[in-house]
């Protein structure tokens, strides 16, 4: 049982509007899972949920704008906020400003480890057949 990840070479996932390096897969823990999440100037993931989700974000670097729930409230974040995304709350964060915006991913499942995506290579590969993306250009070794 592994009990210390390092956040060196991780594995990347180079979505179209972000990139994900997974530092702990869900497969690993029995309702977590942690990856770094980067956005470019002005990337941003497309408007999301996760019903069996509930996230935290903590901000490393950088300044974002966090839109939320369903009337998409906006929230400005920068280094060293926490942000949580409550499960079936409708989100997603703009990178703002010049800078890389980076944060640290904390997904908790309050059911357990989701058993229809049990890894998170099979969580991404239902967000590229949602998404219309290929599997294969989004990992990257």
């Amino acid at each position: 049982m592994n009990y210390v990840f390092s956040t060196q070479n991780l594995k990347r996932y180079r979505f179209p509007t972000h990139i994900n390096d997974l530092v702990l897969d869900r497969s690993e823990a029995t309702a977590s899972e942690v990856f770094i999440v980067e956005l470019a100037p002005g990337e941003a993931p497309p408007l999301h949920q996760h019903d069996d989700t509930e996230q935290i974000f903590y901000v490393l670097t950088g300044q974002g704008r966090l839109e939320i729930g369903s009337e998409a409230d906006s929230y400005n974040v920068t280094v060293g906020d926490v942000v949580r995304i409550p499960p079936e709350t409708p989100h997603r964060i703009h990178c703002v400003g010049a800078e890389t915006l980076r944060y640290l991913a904390v997904d908790c499942f309050p059911g357990g480890r989701p058993q229809a995506e049990p890894t998170w290579d099979a969580h991404v590969q239902t967000v590229c057949q949602e998404q219309g993306w290929d599997y294969g250009e989004i990992v990257e070794q």
